[in-house]
């Protein structure tokens, strides 16, 4: 195989943390030999035909957006809270998990007549899940230990992904109700889909 120029490359943004590693692992499997080496955030398989770029997971929808990356590989609950609109490719077969509504185990509803209080750090989906059932809501952001709201007395629900429902249990939260199951996906900038489309999708077929 004939190595590209490395501006040649179709250009991908992947998550730090714990979708890395799965899509690195179903790159390589594909062809795609990815390596991040010396702290470099930049890296293009040997063939020059995929440069990837490791990005934090919720900045990604915005590199995307911009057109830096191309492509990207993201979760759709951070597409939805990003509020932009990308062309998704695939969803790829790993990360599936629920967006969820949890509270004390042992917390009874009797106050909340009037309003909701819940902390979340997907407060756009909080919102507009509410507001579209008509129910009144008070959302507080938080980016760091969402569980520690109940726990502390911040707010009595949390709006959160679970996976197993480990964490909840630990610090003795239950879910209350499912609100919608997030998956993975490969999504594309518009523009650059329409330059690049065979290409991409070519990129499609091999990854499936």
């Amino acid at each position: 195989m004939t190595a590209r120029n490395q501006n040649d490359a179709l250009t991908l943004a992947i998550p730090k943390g714990r979708l890395q590693d799965r899509t690195e692992e179903l790159l390589r499997s594909r062809g795609y030999e990815i390596r991040f080496e010396d702290r470099k955030l930049v890296a293009t398989d040997p063939g020059g035909q995929l440069q990837v770029m490791l990005v934090k997971n919720s900045d990604l929808p915005t590199y995307v957006h911009h057109g830096i990356a191309g492509l990207g590989v993201c979760g759709t609950d951070g597409i939805y809270e990003s509020g932009y609109r990308f062309f998704t490719l695939m969803d790829l077969p790993f990360g599936k998990t629920r967006m969820c509504l949890a509270s004390r185990a042992d917390y009874r509803p009797e106050g909340d007549v009037h309003r909701l209080r819940v902390a979340s750090k997907f407060t756009r989906f909080a919102h507009d899940y509410f507001q579209e059932r008509g129910i009144p809501c008070e959302i507080i952001r938080l980016d760091g230990s969402v569980e520690l709201a109940p726990v502390l007395g911040l707010a009595p629900y949390i709006v959160d992904l679970v996976e197993t429902g480990s964490t909840l249990r630990a610090n003795d939260l239950m879910v209350i109700e499912e609100l919608a199951t997030v998956s993975v996906v490969l999504v594309a900038n518009p523009a650059y889909y329409k330059f690049h489309y065979k290409r991409i999708d070519a990129l499609v077929d091999t990854l499936r």
